[in-house]
């Protein structure tokens, strides 16, 4: 039996916006939200918004609640 080969993990310097500023995402802040979602009202990933883990999951937390209050869309308009 051949030996299975190991997947290469390349590691990519992450900037997290959110700890160079020193600011944590707000629901209230629907500007700020709306970098990371799609255009169909999707919330981007870690690896193409660049954020923390810790960021990552406050932000889509506060963008649930921002859905929930109406200020931002559940899908997009098709």
């Amino acid at each position: 039996m051949p030996i299975p080969k190991r997947k290469r993990i390349i590691k990519v310097a992450k900037n997290c916006p959110f700890c160079k500023e020193d600011t944590e995402p707000s629901y209230k802040d629907v500007a700020v939200l709306s970098r990371y979602i799609s255009e169909r009202a999707r919330i981007i990933g870690r690896d193409r918004s660049g954020i923390c883990a810790k960021h990552q999951r406050r932000l889509a937390r506060e963008i649930k609640r921002a859905r929930h209050l109406g200020l931002l869309p559940f899908v997009s308009g098709l």
